[in-house]
């Protein structure tokens, strides 16, 4: 078996770094590089960018560098990075090319990356750009461009997708477009979302991604791991265990990660909880909408159809308790939590539990 090698270059004090071709072959090359010359990146040669939210597929930007050079030949990779600050303090990749110089991106690719690097949708705001070079298959020796700058306004781009219960153990039935209650995303992670509520005796449910339609279609097979119907296969057998009598009478989680492919369904002790008698919709984002409360479980709160404005929104109970959070779209709000930002106008089906807290914005529109 061929020892691992290490060789240090008389060209450099610093900077060596050696790989590895072919590495299962005895006749494997080794090389050594030099302390690379970081890439270059030109002025773009203008200061302000208004992404268009129309034509989403035309060129936004180009970014043109001069190579880095590692002292081999060898195809270098390149990562063209996004920040909202000079520092890339959480860096965003937009793009990632090899052995070129040069790379166009769309209005969609700029404004995904702009958001994700933190920019808020219709406000002009700084948008920070570098280039990082790096070597080979493991991505060795980075090396940083120096940064260029632009004030970006970005168009909104809802990036999130909803869930929503259908079955005889919950509120709507085996109805696909009976107000189903939503599931509740997780603020941190998109791709993790919670249900905590009431399931009825014997009944089964599964999950749709789109209110009207069967499918996209969740359930389970096995009863460990989720299964979907695209609209083009079979669809999966129901939750929360396949081939099981059902569900008995109580409150239970359900919480399932679409990343992952798994689920849990546990038991929630939902004693000692009271719902307020009255919740109310209120902030700068909208006028006072008085919440509902779904019938089948009366901890679940919504209004449907809520045209909000950018600003702010909260819950107030009758006993003047006001719940909120920091975080758009969905969180988990808490008696005196702050106001929950609305950063885009559209009509909301707006979503509470007092269960837990929290709650779920989500646009009818976008």
């Amino acid at each position: 078996m061929m020892k691992n090698i290490k060789r240090f270059s008389a060209i450099t004090l610093i900077g060596v770094f050696t790989m590895l071709f072919n590495a299962c072959d005895d006749n494997s090359e080794l090389f050594t590089i030099s302390t690379p010359t970081a890439p270059v990146l030109a002025s773009v040669g203008f200061t302000e960018l208004e992404l268009d939210a129309v034509n989403t597929n035309n060129p936004a930007l180009t970014l043109d560098w001069e190579e880095a050079d590692y002292g081999q030949q060898a195809s270098i990779n390149y990562e063209v990075q996004f920040s909202s600050d000079n520092a890339f303090t959480t860096p965003v990749t937009a793009a990632t090319v090899t052995g070129q110089t040069s790379i166009t991106l769309s209005m969609s690719e700029v404004n995904a990356s702009a958001g994700t690097a933190g920019l808020n949708p219709f406000e002009w705001k700084p948008l920070y750009m570098k280039v990082v070079s790096t070597i080979g298959t493991k991505a060795g020796v980075p090396a940083d461009s120096n940064i260029i700058q632009i004030n970006v306004y970005p168009y909104f781009n809802y990036v999130f997708n909803d869930y929503f219960l259908v079955g005889d153990a919950t509120a709507p039935g085996w109805n696909n477009n009976n107000n189903n209650p939503p599931l509740y995303r997780d603020s941190n992670d998109s791709n993790l979302f919670y249900y905590t509520g009431r399931f009825s005796e014997g009944g089964h449910f599964k999950i749709l991604e789109t209110k009207g339609l069967w499918q996209p279609q969740w359930g389970t097979n096995d009863g460990t791991k989720i299964e979907v119907n695209p609209g083009t296969g079979s669809d999966p057998e129901r939750f929360p265990t396949a081939g099981a009598s059902g569900v008995t009478e109580g409150f239970y989680t359900f919480q399932i990660n679409f990343a992952t492919n798994t689920f849990t369904f546990t038991p929630f002790n939902a004693s000692g909880i009271t719902s307020p008698a009255s919740l109310t919709l209120q902030g700068s984002s909208t006028a006072n909408v008085t919440m509902t409360q779904l019938g089948f479980d009366g901890h679940q709160w919504y209004a449907n159809n809520v045209k909000l404005v950018p600003g702010f929104v909260e819950f107030l109970t009758d006993g003047g308790a006001k719940w909120g959070s920091s975080t758009s779209f969905s969180g988990i709000a808490t008696s005196g939590g702050g106001t929950i930002p609305v950063i885009v106008e559209d009509d909301y089906d707006v979503w509470f539990n007092d269960l837990t807290g929290r709650y779920i914005l989500i646009p009818r529109n976008l």
